[in-house]
């Protein structure tokens, strides 16, 4: 007597007591959520918001702030301070990226990381 496929809940066709495919789906997607709640809990650790911001945006800032809080000097990163505020120090993430600090004597404290639109929108003077 050959066995007949059964069919499941979601409407595919099988012989187990479970729809393998739609298992596996669940378990991908379970890894995706996973992965991205992993992801925003480590907007927690930064000094500055960067949820907004694409992945590659994120790691590079991310890199420089951590640079900048070992103390380096800002110039090694394409730094310039501003012409109408020598104090705001604005650093190249990507080309299209920048990242404006606060110079403060012997740290530049993170104020945003803005686009190449908002920040020429931003900074007074052009």
């Amino acid at each position: 007597m050959p066995r007949r496929k059964k069919q499941f809940q979601c409407g595919h066709k099988g012989y187990g007591q479970m729809c393998h495919l739609c298992a596996q789906k669940k378990a991908v997607l379970e890894q995706k959520r996973q992965l991205k709640n992993e992801w925003e809990s480590t907007f927690a650790d930064d000094p500055i918001d960067l949820r907004d911001l694409p992945i590659h945006v994120v790691v590079k800032a991310r890199t420089v702030i951590a640079a900048l809080q070992q103390h380096k000097n800002y110039t090694d990163f394409g730094g310039k301070r501003l012409r109408h505020d020598r104090f705001v120090v604005s650093i190249p993430i990507t080309r299209n990226y920048r990242m404006l600090c606060r110079d403060c004597g012997n740290i530049l404290i993170p104020l945003a990381v803005l686009s190449h639109e908002d920040y020429n929108v931003r900074k007074p003077g052009s």
